[in-house]
């Protein structure tokens, strides 16, 4: 009776170890590429649930979601010989699992590789002012070239983008001096468009007094009144000259009487 037991629980556990090792589940994003006895099948399996012969298949599971690749800093020269540090990150998906298991040893090591030497090999191209200002274009270029050294792989490459860009203390500070200089020159430009602009009505504001005389007494009128709304103890009045005229015609006729009375002209 011992032995009989001892052989159906025997039989149980190698039926569960059976069913265990044959019945296999993949969720959703997930595939099951299958070997069986070396030989790749043609369609991988999964989602849900499907049946392996144990010993006969192997599978090997492959993640179908995005995956995020950080690129470690990359020492980079730019074309106009500024050393700099890049690093990056790159998005991709797996759209072919037979080929990311077939075509390549480790698909991941193999992208961030590729992701490293096109990184340097771009940026190597590049002014340091385009590294800084034109982004998006830059991260263009690395993602198409990335995508299309992958895509034997059965993988797409999505996005790529730069992310930190580290330049010497030394060239941080020139820049910080050039950027002071070109908010210095369009401060001077915008000050002289200013009076540009100033003394262009300063003439048509002439023109008009010009033709129209007693403008130049409102305006008079209108000084004494800013004068008198301060509390200066000094006050100036400014008086036209035509107000003086007179006086200095009667002060210039009676210098030439004078002089026409002196000794020197009764003598000739």
């Amino acid at each position: 009776m011992s032995a009989a037991l001892i052989a159906i629980v025997a039989v149980v556990v190698v039926v569960l170890l059976f069913l265990y090792a044959s019945i296999k589940v993949l969720r959703e994003y997930e595939r099951g590429v299958i070997f069986r006895l070396g030989r790749l099948l043609p369609e991988p399996k999964g989602p849900g649930l499907f049946i392996l012969i144990p010993v006969v298949d192997r599978m090997v599971k492959v993640d179908l979601r995005t995956i995020t690749l950080n690129v470690p800093p990359q020492e980079v020269i730019t074309k106009d010989n500024v050393p700099a540090r890049v690093n990056a990150v790159a998005y991709f998906r797996i759209v072919d699992p037979k080929s990311a298991i077939v075509q390549v040893e480790n698909f991941m090591a193999a992208t961030l590789q590729i992701a490293q030497t096109t990184l340097r090999s771009v940026l190597g191209q590049h002014m340091l002012d385009e590294l800084l200002s034109e982004r998006d274009k830059i991260n263009t270029i690395l993602q198409t070239i990335i995508d299309e050294a992958t895509s034997p792989w059965g993988i797409k490459v999505s996005i790529v983008e730069v992310k930190d860009v580290e330049i010497p203390a030394d060239m941080q500070r020139a820049m910080a001096r050039q950027a002071e200089a070109e908010r210095e020159r369009r401060a001077k430009v915008i000050a002289a468009e200013g009076e540009y602009q100033a003394s262009e009505r300063l003439k048509d504001a002439a023109a008009v007094m010009a033709q129209e005389p007693i403008t130049v007494q409102l305006r008079y009128l209108q000084t004494l009144l800013e004068i008198g709304s301060t509390n200066s103890s000094i006050i100036v009045f400014p008086i036209p000259v035509d107000l003086l005229a007179p006086f200095m015609d009667k002060a210039a006729k009676s210098a030439e009487q004078s002089e026409s009375h002196s000794p020197r002209a009764a003598g000739t």
